[in-house]
């Protein structure tokens, strides 16, 4: 796969008309000759820069990994309290949702790349683990009794939270505080 820090402009702008192209219209729907219209590029410089469609979905879910990590990651740190941080990627998710109106672009690959040596495929499964041990170690540093249960709870919850976007049910307050409820129950006996 092409190292994102080291792609060609043409590289960055093939990967930009991805985003937008895959996460749109789904990645099975878009082939590289509407990437490569859209990206200013000839089908050639596209197959050049990532070799395949395969290793440019997975450069485009890269690259939008990357922001989202980014984004929660700063969210954690802008937390003053340990147990006000293990909700932190719920807050994130209201930032981010501003942007994502098919909901979560790594869930949409998961659905239409079935076959998990798929590079694209590993990159969406490593979000969802990434995710998942960033709530056990938030849980941790709150010093919540079973974090690693917590955390599957609250994976769950955000999980759901992302597949509800799309819809017109407005979930996101809820989810948020069932999120800041679940941690608050885990509080260890006596505090």
């Amino acid at each position: 796969m092409a190292d994102p820090q080291h792609l060609t402009p043409a590289g960055r702008r093939v990967v930009a008309a991805a985003d937008e192209l895959f996460y749109e219209r789904g990645i099975t729907a878009v082939g590289v000759a509407l990437i490569a219209e859209h990206s200013g590029v000839t089908k050639r410089t596209l197959y050049n820069q990532f070799g395949s469609k395969d290793r440019l979905v997975a450069a485009y879910l890269t690259e939008r990994d990357e922001r989202w990590r980014a984004l929660v990651r700063a969210t954690v740190e802008a937390c003053d309290d340990p147990v006000e941080a293990v909700t932190a990627p719920f807050a994130a998710l209201r930032t981010w949702a501003r942007t994502s109106s098919r909901g979560c672009a790594f869930i949409n690959a998961l659905a239409e790349l079935p076959d998990p040596a798929d590079p694209a495929r590993r990159v969406a499964v490593d979000q969802k683990v990434w995710l998942l041990s960033l709530f056990e170690e938030l849980s941790a540093a709150a010093d919540r009794p079973e974090p690693a249960a917590l955390a599957r709870q609250l994976l769950v919850l955000h999980e759901g939270a992302l597949t509800t976007l799309p819809l017109p049910l407005e979930t996101l307050d809820a989810t948020v505080d069932l999120a800041r409820s679940l941690v608050t129950a885990a509080a260890p006996p006596g505090r």
